[in-house]
């Protein structure tokens, strides 16, 4: 296996490697995570089917703590709160965890950065999420399922975060990323956030284009080719004096901070770290010192 393939898999896990781990007796703590902005069912989704053994996951409640003006949508839960949910869903110190949604990960990938972010190496997202357990013959299971007690014990910050001005420095400095859909980067809508626009020098980069029309991650070649044209990827080969190239610093946001951590993730495949800005744009917009840009371009 080649380092991109190690990246990869470190991050992502397939249907039929999954459905063999589970028939194997290998069975990762498996996370739930059905959410979508201004939807309220996740679950119920879970609760008419989901895979085997699978623990749901609440996403406003367990993954952030409660919206603030001053701290955005989604702020990071606190360490404790976080251990503790962690540990209602079964994880255990040096135990593994897979989470998938209905969404190709749009959701589940904020799990996957908390447990990641709290020092749980040993986390990967379901690629192609419930669609793909169901192609690769998996069965699903009604109810609510209640593991035993985990053990783990979390320490935040083992993955990188940016408060507003680190991010504001970044996007002048290195690359900031504007995971949200084109239309709200460009400012021509925005229904949840105060203020409609941009970060100021971010460059747009929505979340949905690292999926494929199956909703499953884009293959490592398509991923590099991407993030390269977004500035993201340092240029192959060698500068005039012979020394490797050095990647640009990289930080990525979205409106709360949750479909960040699928841009993070997939940079993550490739062996790239991002650091996040939690806050995102619910936290900046509603900064009335912070300023707003509009339109296609960064600046």
């Amino acid at each position: 296996m080649n380092a991109s393939d190690v990246a990869r898999s470190a991050v992502l896990i397939e249907g039929e490697e999954l459905a063999a781990l589970l028939a194997g007796g290998v069975a990762p703590v498996l996370l739930d995570v059905r959410w979508a902005l201004g939807r309220t069912d996740g679950r119920e989704q879970y609760l008419a089917g989901h895979l085997p053994g699978a623990v749901y996951v609440d996403l406003e409640t367990e993954l952030a703590a409660p919206a603030t003006p001053t701290d955005g949508r989604h702020p990071l839960p606190d360490a404790a709160s976080l251990e503790a949910a962690a540990r209602r869903w079964g994880v255990r110190a040096g135990g593994t965890v897979v989470a998938y949604d209905a969404t190709g990960g749009m959701s589940a990938a904020r799990a996957w950065w908390l447990l990641r972010w709290g020092g749980v190496p040993g986390v990967q997202l379901l690629d192609g999420g419930l669609a793909a357990w169901r192609s690769a013959g998996g069965s699903l299971e009604a109810g609510e399922v209640t593991p035993p007690m985990g053990d783990v014990v979390l320490v935040p910050g083992a993955l990188a975060t940016l408060e507003a001005d680190d991010a504001a420095a970044l996007a002048s400095a290195g690359v900031l990323l504007d995971a949200r859909a084109g239309e709200r980067y460009r400012g021509e809508v925005e229904p949840v956030d105060p203020r409609a626009g941009h970060i100021a020098a971010a460059v747009s980069a929505p979340t949905s284009e690292n999926l494929d029309a199956d909703g499953r991650f884009l293959g490592a070649e398509a991923l590099r080719a991407r993030f390269a044209a977004l500035g993201a990827v340092a240029a192959q080969g060698r500068d005039a004096a012979g020394a490797d190239p050095v990647a640009p610093r990289i930080g990525v946001y979205c409106g709360s901070g949750v479909t960040a951590a699928h841009e993070a993730a997939a940079l993550a495949t490739l062996g790239i770290e991002a650091a996040l800005y939690p806050g995102s744009w619910s936290q900046w917009s509603a900064d009335p010192d912070r300023a707003v840009t509009t339109g296609p371009d960064p600046r």
